[in-house]
């Protein structure tokens, strides 16, 4: 005879191959992971190109919002064992947040943020979200969205969500580290986590932590250099956001363009911030693209009649990258518009044409804001002071002032 299951289990674990197996806290948790809204996460990259430079980097954003709800209920139990008071409705409410934080990112994450709408941040629409999820879910997503919002009573509880040392940067570091076998990345967040404190209702780090943070610090520096911005990923991820520009413009021109009905949606349409809040079926459409909708398409638009539109495809389905150099120093017009004319007789282009090939931008690198939502630490005095002063590594403060870098990109056959 079969025995009996039950199908109502949501008592779940998973394995995780950063911190092993994670339990899921609850069933209203569980419910929230099922959800088509988070499920789309799964068909998210978390770091964007970067693949093309590191090929173990195809984790997703759903990857990193669970192992960073799982450093969460590390994070709490921490906060509580130190005195503090952590409700059942603020556990459940701190977790949906930081499971929800990513969930209005777009396809490919921060590389076409502004390019799929116009001006709406993916915060922004991860708060689109959360108000609609209310409406399904009831008052435990109305105290996450206060939180998410920064107006939750307890702001520590805001700042383990989004902050200098919050549960999102601890997990992104680390899952990040090693899915690109960029060992700089590696941090103790296990130790971070026991040293974090509340005081006065925000989040402090006790003073025994200070070489931890320190090497946090260094660590996320490195991985802006390496990994985030390092020069091949940006050549890739600015050939990726004006193939999507081109899209756009040959679609505005009347031309017929392959695409899913979501993505013909958005290459035909400037969306706002008013769109999301006046028309509820403008975030139905954003909740249906992902990263398949711009693969699926960039693939059949090589053969686009459309030579800027099919070139650009073409390079970025081989992976035949622009190059590109970086300097301390910006570029001149002159030397802009040298690789302008360069490339403009090779590639037979016109001048409306040759900006879709050459990018010239800065990259900025900034690993500690010690002006905005500073990491304070609590002395063993009782003083509290900010990281920066507290730390006997001078390159702490150095590392709070941003580096920015110059780069020009251009194909070179």
């Amino acid at each position: 005879m079969r025995p009996i299951l039950n199908r109502n289990n949501k008592k779940k674990i998973f394995n995780d191959p950063v911190y092993g197996f994670i339990s899921i806290p609850d069933e209203f948790i569980f419910d929230l992971i099922e959800h088509p809204y988070m499920q789309r996460l799964r068909r998210i990259m978390q770091l964007g190109m970067s693949h093309l430079v590191y090929p173990g980097a195809l984790h997703t954003r759903f990857h990193h919002v669970l192992g960073a709800m799982h450093l969460m209920t590390l994070a709490i139990a921490t906060i509580r064992r130190k005195g503090h008071e952590i409700t059942e409705i603020e556990e459940r409410a701190v977790l949906t947040a930081i499971l929800l934080h990513d969930i209005g990112h777009g396809p490919f994450s921060h590389a076409l943020e502004y390019d799929i709408v116009s001006g709406v941040s993916h915060e922004e629409i991860s708060s689109f979200f959360i108000e609609r999820l209310s409406k399904e879910f009831g008052s435990d997503m109305d105290q996450a969205l206060l939180i998410f919002k920064n107006e939750h009573p307890k702001p520590f509880l805001h700042q383990l969500v989004s902050s200098q040392l919050d549960m999102d940067r601890l997990d992104y570091l680390n899952r990040d580290s090693f899915y690109t076998g960029v060992s700089e990345g590696i941090i103790g967040s296990d130790r971070l986590i026991e040293m974090i404190n509340v005081h006065n209702g925000n989040l402090v780090l006790e003073e025994k932590g200070i070489y931890s943070i320190e090497k946090f610090i260094v660590a996320r520096r490195l991985m802006y250099w390496q990994v985030y911005l390092h020069k091949t990923v940006v050549a890739a991820e600015f050939m990726l956001i004006h193939t999507l520009r081109r899209a756009k413009q040959v679609v505005k021109n009347g031309e017929e363009l392959f695409a899913s009905p979501t993505l013909l949606f958005f290459l035909k349409n400037d969306v706002t911030q008013k769109d999301f809040q006046s028309d509820p079926s403008v975030l139905d459409k954003f909740a249906n693209l992902d990263d398949y909708d711009i693969l699926g398409a960039i693939k059949v638009w090589q053969n686009h009649s459309d030579k800027v539109l099919s070139t650009l495809a073409k390079r970025l389905v081989n992976r035949d990258l622009f190059k590109i150099e970086i300097s301390k120093k910006p570029f001149t017009a002159e030397r802009i518009n040298h690789e302008k004319d360069i490339v403009s007789k090779q590639f037979e282009l016109g001048q409306d044409e040759v900006d879709f090939f050459v990018y010239s931008d800065v990259l900025s690198n900034n690993a500690y804001n010690e002006k905005k939502q500073n990491i304070n630490m609590l002395m063993k005095n009782g003083e509290i002071i900010d990281l920066s002063k507290a730390s006997d590594n001078l390159n702490i403060s150095a590392l709070a002032n941003p580096v920015e870098k110059y780069f020009l990109c251009y194909p070179v056959n």
